[in-house]
């Protein structure tokens, strides 16, 4: 059964078995939220997507960057980035939920989403790069979004409403229990800047 989960001050856990999914709700103040987004717009390298699905290339609508503390290559939908290195926004919003977490992060994927027309399909973060049952953190600037998820083998559903500013945090085994999904929604005009912080291991 589909269930949508207020949103709290205090942070809750949101998945009922097989990992963990630790929404903290809006974690910055107006001010911070409206100069990151700003500053993350103007600075970041942003480019179109290119993935190779069914043995086809495509172009996704959604631009993407990816940044990090070395130059680590990221491999997913058979396409592979090297990493750029951190700025000093990036670095500030880093710092930030590293002290709200207490977790460490060495590098950071980043969606735009024009509107909420632009959307993810079900998936996981599984690569082979990343830390093994580390810890994902998912903050959000603009446009709110629901996310959901959806047990691999019991087809149970639980969805949040990722606000402005929030920090959601994915950890554990959630990963290879959980699929989760951006859908999509043609009543949102707002764009939406997504930053997903994670650990790659050499």
């Amino acid at each position: 059964m589909l269930s949508l989960f207020p949103i709290a001050n205090e942070p809750q856990q949101l998945l009922p078995f097989d990992g963990l999914a630790i929404y903290y709700g809006s974690v910055f103040s107006s001010i911070e939220i409206q100069d990151f987004k700003k500053q993350l717009l103007e600075e970041i390298a942003w480019e179109n997507d290119q993935i190779r699905m069914f043995g086809k290339e495509i172009i996704t609508k959604r631009k993407v960057a990816w940044y990090g503390a070395q130059p680590f290559l990221y491999r997913y939908s058979n396409s592979t980035k090297t990493a750029l290195p951190f700025n000093g926004t990036l670095n500030l919003i880093r710092q930030s939920i590293e002290s709200i977490s207490g977790e460490s992060y060495n590098s950071c994927l980043l969606n735009l989403y024009h509107n909420g027309e632009e959307s993810m399909g079900w998936y996981s973060d599984n690569e082979k790069e990343l830390k093994k049952n580390g810890a994902i953190a998912s903050v959000s600037f603009g446009a709110a979004r629901k996310f959901c998820f959806k047990h691999r083998k019991t087809q149970e559903k639980k969805e949040i409403l990722l606000e402005n500013g929030s920090l959601l945090v994915m950890k554990g085994s959630i990963q290879e229990n959980w699929l989760h999904q951006l859908p999509p929604s043609k009543k949102i005009k707002e764009n939406r800047i997504n930053l997903t912080f994670r650990t790659i291991v050499s």
